[in-house]
């Protein structure tokens, strides 16, 4: 098959959607002999695709559409020329933001969550309108719709009103070559020297995005659970500024426990893992998530995790997080004073979330999505 990707809505790989892309990518390769990949790449990401230039064809796509209105425009205008020119049979847009219309050849669309239906004000009321009302439309127009959770293929037959038979479930997977367990002291010290952070710590892997991903009650149970403990725990936000940052780094500057409160910024992929096998605990109270890779590859990395049940993530998680109302402060603070103070509770979390993790891979991810390819081809 000759199969073309676009890939202008990684944002810059500081998001799940960028992860789940190059991750992807990546166990892709290895069909590069059987099949051609044609992926077209923002002229500034063009290094973040190094790893693929010699199984997959890059065609750059100047910066100037980058930005969100732009790039919708290109995706509707220009696209579809380009599809025609490199003469692909299938195309994959893995975002329901940047769906097709036109379709110049098989078109394959990859839905990671309805958030907007669930969470409100979680973007600016442009988006979602774009989220709620143009992309119910364009699905429609796919020739395949890939859902990554049940919980998400659920809700695409909800609110889009497309029929369950034409979503097809494509977990997605954990780079275990990367995330899986290490020396818990080596990685200690080594955070100590990269970030100036001690242990014990929770760590909590997501944009600062507001109201989301619900930084600002994890703030008001941290300090709930301070003032319960009078420990010397700390609080570590590792992740890029999204919408509603602002607000996120007010309530830190206010909290009684500021100085305990850690804002690392976007953790690169080489880091990523030894700041998951150095924390104490790690802490996911997300208001919904259509998948959840953090918590999964902190189980890897066989660090203990709380998490919030909402959207997919019970799903994904299943019986190997302990579970917290993200709503309810007290309920996130209940959680982290049991993790922080009961050791046999963090060693049946490792245990757990190290099985868990096992189940996900992406290369099983990438053999079902050429599947998914093929059939839309046909």
């Amino acid at each position: 098959m000759r199969i073309g990707i676009s890939t202008s809505v990684i944002q810059r790989g500081q998001s799940g959607v960028g992860q789940y892309l190059l991750a992807l990518l990546r166990r892709l390769i290895p069909f590069s002999g059987e099949h051609t990949f044609t992926l077209f790449v923002l002229e500034n990401d063009l290094p973040l695709f190094d790893f693929a230039r010699k199984g997959m064809q890059l065609v750059s796509v100047s910066e100037a559409f980058r930005p969100p209105v732009k790039n919708i425009l290109w995706h509707q205008t220009h696209l579809p020329a380009l599809a025609r020119t490199h003469q692909l049979q299938v195309l994959h847009v893995p975002s329901y933001r940047r769906m097709l219309w036109r379709k110049p050849c098989a078109v394959v669309a990859t839905i990671h969550d309805l958030a907007p239906f669930h969470v409100p004000k979680k973007y600016d009321w442009k988006r979602m309108f774009y989220g709620k009302v143009v992309a119910r439309r364009l699905a429609k127009r796919q020739d395949a719709l890939v859902a990554i959770s049940h919980n998400t293929a659920r809700d695409i037959e909800r609110f889009f009103h497309i029929p369950r038979e034409r979503v097809t479930i494509v977990y997605n997977g954990i780079e275990h070559d990367r995330f899986h367990p290490g020396a818990k002291e080596t990685a200690t010290e080594w955070t100590a020297g990269k970030y100036d952070l001690q242990s014990p710590f929770f760590l909590y892997v997501a944009r600062l995005e507001h109201p989301a991903k619900n930084h600002t009650r994890l703030i008001s149970a941290f300090e709930e659970f301070k003032a319960a403990t009078h420990s010397d725990w700390c609080l570590a936000f590792a992740g890029s500024k999204w919408h509603g940052a602002e607000v996120i780094e007010a309530a830190i500057r206010a909290s009684s426990v500021a100085a305990d409160i850690r804002c690392l910024g976007f953790v690169s992929d080489e880091d990523l893992p030894q700041l998951y096998r150095a924390a104490d605990a790690f802490v996911y109270p997300s208001l919904y998530e259509g998948f959840g890779m953090p918590p999964l590859e902190a189980m890897a990395c066989a660090c203990p995790v709380i998490a919030s049940a909402r959207g997919s993530l019970a799903e994904v998680l299943g019986d190997a997080a302990a579970i917290v109302e993200p709503e309810d402060i007290h309920s996130i603070a209940r959680e982290l004073y049991k993790v922080a103070t009961d050791s046999a509770l963090r060693n049946r979390l490792r245990a757990a979330g190290l099985a868990q993790a096992d189940k996900f891979d992406w290369q099983k991810t990438a053999t079902e999505m050429l599947q998914v390819y093929a059939r839309a081809c046909s």
